[in-house]
């Protein structure tokens, strides 16, 4: 009879002879959760980013988190069943889940708030729900630093920078409501070996005979040689975005965030602020971030290469000392309207970095591209109608400057398209 590994029970099993075993949850993981009131009145508390500490806005009592400054040395854990299976689970905080009927995000809020907006899409159809307590604990955060207050005036600075932009944009950060939520992330370490073996080309000038022309020239040619070499890369803290109802062209230029902040997890720097946990599980974002070291470690061997003409090139990679944190980060998320359409604007909780989408006003785009190839085309005209009375010169003057606009006018229309993701 086979034995079964302490820590794992059977499962139901989908192929007929086939018996499968999983990890048995611990009682241990998923620990009482605590509520946050204020000892001395009772009222609900909240993580005062001014404070650094939980604050009672009704009596104004003061409560310190015990929490530990670790920063880049935070635990990273291996990729193993038992690591796994030993991770704690939930918020350790009493929580509710809003589940939003039109995006699809789910947004972890405290017991007693009673809002009902969706922060990614501004969509009012929430279902409340109670907190799924067998998702991952996080093990380490960068607690808020930047004040909700301070948000209206980082975005009007951000809204109002440009001139694709409409004018009364800036407008829209009055009315704005920013949401402080922590958001997940992983973080992965690993020591990437790679072998690769590429053709390499080097360049050499010989003379030659050119016989139309009956004398001696030079050229450059290419001498292709086969060529093989190791690389070790390491890679530490990458950071990987665990949600999905943000771009991640967004939270990457939010970044960098100062991991030298990072605190072991308190559920009181919850108390007052949403979250909302992974949505990209472990094994998903570490495929991603391997193919990224893989990549950047591809770029590593190019980087060895002493000439710029490469081909054939290929790479075998092997991984050694994987590891991973969950980690919470801070971020101020807000969504407004514009033209009956809807804009994700995001704000990094610690250093107030600003990033998000922003209309472009596309009729002064147009009238500026006007004006770059009017001047050239009305020239260029006007010279071919007097190309019979000796207009040739001003019909080549009128094309100079109507293809000097056209370079300009296509440089400014790909700015305007990329300005949206500002």
């Amino acid at each position: 009879m086979t034995s079964i590994p302490d820590g794992f029970g059977r499962v139901e099993s989908k192929i007929d002879g086939i018996t499968v075993y999983a990890p048995i949850a611990r009682a241990d993981q998923i620990a009482s959760p605590q509520n946050f009131k204020c000892p001395n009145c009772g009222a609900t508390t909240a993580f005062d980013p001014r404070a650094a500490s939980v604050t009672c806005a009704n009596c104004g009592s003061v409560y310190a988190l015990h929490a530990q400054r670790v920063g880049r040395e935070a635990a990273e854990f291996e990729f193993t069943v038992d690591t796994l299976n030993s991770a704690l689970r939930g918020w350790g905080v009493t929580r509710r889940d809003l589940n939003c009927e039109n995006c699809g995000a789910t947004t972890s809020v405290g017991p007693t708030e009673l809002s009902t907006t969706c922060p990614f899409c501004g969509s009012n159809r929430v279902a409340a729900r109670a907190a799924v307590p067998d998702a991952f604990r996080p093990r380490f955060l960068i607690p808020f630093q930047i004040e909700r207050a301070q948000c209206q005036t980082l975005a009007r600075a951000w809204l109002q920078r440009g001139w694709l932009y409409p004018r009364d944009l800036m407008n829209m950060a009055r009315s704005a409501e920013f949401t402080g939520i922590y958001l997940s992330f992983w973080t992965f370490g690993a020591r990437v070996r790679a072998a690769w073996r590429a053709q390499v080309g080097y360049e050499r000038q010989e003379n030659y005979f050119d016989v139309n022309k009956a004398k001696f020239k030079t050229r450059t040619v290419i001498d292709w040689r086969w060529e093989n070499g190791n690389i070790t890369v390491p890679f530490d803290n990458q950071l990987a975005t665990a949600t999905s109802h943000i771009p991640a062209r967004l939270l990457e230029r939010l970044k960098p965030y100062n991991l030298d902040a990072l605190v072991t997890y308190e559920p009181g720097y919850l108390a007052g602020w949403r979250a909302q946990s992974y949505e990209i599980a472990l094994n998903d974002a570490w495929d991603r971030a391997r193919a990224e070291m893989r990549e950047q470690t591809r770029q590593a061997a190019y980087a060895e290469i002493d000439s710029p003409h490469v081909r054939d090139f290929s790479m075998n990679a092997s991984f050694d000392d994987e590891v991973w944190r969950l980690i919470l980060l801070p971020v101020y998320l807000t969504t407004y309207r514009f033209q009956n359409k809807t804009y994700q604007l995001v704000i990094n909780g610690q250093t107030g970095k600003v990033a998000g989408d922003k209309p472009v006003a596309w009729t002064k785009v147009w009238l500026i591209v006007a004006a770059l190839l009017l001047p050239g085309f009305v020239l260029a005209g006007l010279g071919l109608v007097l190309a019979v009375v000796g207009g040739a010169p001003l019909f080549l003057i009128g094309g100079l400057i109507f293809v000097g606009g056209a370079i300009i006018a296509v440089y400014l229309l790909q700015k305007a398209m990329q300005a949206g993701e500002a």
